[in-house]
């Protein structure tokens, strides 16, 4: 068995390029681990079965026709529902009620970032927020953005669950307290690092069942005919140490519904 590992840096042309050089090695079958991969590989095979992991919304990407039947060479497991992006501004609420304003760090550039903003906007009346987007993209000119949001008071961020977000983690985190901006953010790894909570789909379980299509379509199945999943797994992280640097007060029942709580 041999396993080619590439990364494309959250750049278009080097997608495309890595997407390439994969291809002309012949594979079986390819995993592609979030959405940023999965389309240049559908623009240079129509052929090489592609299992993907953490990919938001793959019919709306054009990655499948249907969740139920993929129909192309393209399967897989998704990452989060935009829906629930609605949970992210509610536990911004439940941990920092003064919060009344709140800025949305997402990456435009992928579905992932417009939907979930989206969704956010949709219901930011009703818990009383303002909200705006900051792109991730460039790092001088978020970290402006941040300052620039922070001199007033009542804020809160969310951060939009994206590869590039998760590049960012220790600089996005590190902003968040030197501005004393209460964060949530969409996997318990940014909790773990100083985030002050984290709500999101296990990001280690869809690679594991990855691993069992990829072994049926080794054995002859077709990705047309494997369904795409939705995740099964939530996790709930809360970091109590950050919560004390920003004097907030995490409620009792929050804590005890948490997977992990960094004390």
């Amino acid at each position: 068995v041999r396993i080619e590992t590439r990364w494309a840096g959250g750049k278009t042309d080097d997608a495309r390029r890595y997407a390439g050089e994969l291809v002309a090695l012949t594979p079986d079958v390819i995993l592609a681990s979030g959405g940023s991969m999965v389309g240049p590989l559908l623009q240079v095979t129509q052929a090489v079965p592609i299992v993907f992991a953490q990919t938001p919304d793959p019919v709306a990407a054009g990655f499948v026709a249907s969740l139920a039947r993929p129909g192309g060479n393209a399967t897989g497991f998704t990452q989060v529902e935009y829906g629930m992006a609605m949970k992210w501004l509610e536990l911004l609420k439940e941990v920092a009620p003064s919060v009344t304003r709140a800025v949305i760090l997402r990456d435009p550039a992928v579905p992932e970032g417009i939907g979930q903003f989206t969704v956010i906007q949709s219901g930011a009346p009703v818990h009383k927020v303002e909200v705006s987007p900051v792109d991730l993209r460039n790092a001088a000119e978020m970290e402006r953005s941040l300052t620039e949001f922070a001199r007033l008071p009542n804020g809160g961020l969310i951060l939009l669950s994206s590869a590039l977000g998760n590049v960012r983690r220790d600089l996005i985190v590190k902003l968040a307290a030197k501005l004393r901006l209460p964060a949530v953010y969409p996997s318990r790894q940014f909790a773990s690092a100083g985030g002050l909570i984290a709500y999101g789909s296990d990001s280690i379980d869809p690679h594991r069942k990855a691993a069992s299509y990829i072994n049926r379509i080794l054995k002859g199945e077709k990705p047309a005919d494997l369904p795409v999943q939705a995740p099964t797994k939530y996790e709930l992280a809360i970091n109590l140490k950050t919560a004390k640097a920003l004097n907030l007060t995490i409620p009792q029942a929050l804590i005890a519904r948490a997977d992990e709580v960094v004390e």
